[in-house]
């Protein structure tokens, strides 16, 4: 796994840790001192392969990304490759993903549905002012028209009953913590 270090307009692809640490020495606004080096020897050789930032002033931070790119052209060119999906309006490959479930919850399929939700209720701690977020599973049975309506139809009811507190929190129909299963028509 290579490394892609960048620096404001300063940018390198090097192999290892100890190339990176010498391309950071090179730039006299950046103070390498063991901690450091020490640090980026550690992201370099973890499994993590999300992108990190170093700071090395005040607002001040090169970032570090790795990559299997083998030269800077090819690590160019999958940014390049990224950038143009998200000018399609397809930001990240997790949109991509979820435009077909989005679209699937609209298609009208009128029937019963099997609707679960997990939202934070608020609830009051006795003897004191205050009040807490607690997961809450909730599970019920309805007719509806679609996904869509199933959802409108679980949080109105939701809103409406006069055990739950308006503070409560539902989650969006596009996350995890909703689901509709078509039951069928009777």
């Amino acid at each position: 796994m290579n490394l892609y270090l960048r620096f404001f307009n300063e940018e390198v692809l090097v192999e290892t840790a100890d190339q990176a640490i010498d391309f950071l020495s090179q730039i006299p606004e950046i103070h390498l001192d063991d901690a450091l080096c020490q640090e980026l020897r550690r992201y370099a050789e973890s499994s993590n392969n999300f992108p990190k930032r170093f700071k090395v002033g005040p607002k001040v931070y090169f970032i570090v990304i790795k990559s299997t790119a083998k030269t800077m052209e090819e690590f160019k060119a999958h940014a390049a490759n990224a950038a143009a999906t998200a000018a399609e309006g397809k930001e990240t490959v997790a949109e991509m993903e979820k435009e077909p479930v989005a679209n699937s919850m609209e298609d009208e399929q009128p029937g019963w549905y099997l609707a679960k939700i997990q939202f934070k209720r608020v609830l009051s701690i006795e003897g004191t002012k205050k009040f807490q977020y607690v997961d809450t599973d909730f599970e019920a049975k309805l007719k509806a028209h679609s996904k869509v309506d199933c959802y409108n139809r679980l949080i109105d009811h939701l809103r409406n009953r006069a055990d739950v507190d308006p503070r409560s929190q539902f989650p969006s129909i596009k996350g995890r913590k909703f689901s509709a299963e078509f039951l069928g028509m009777e």
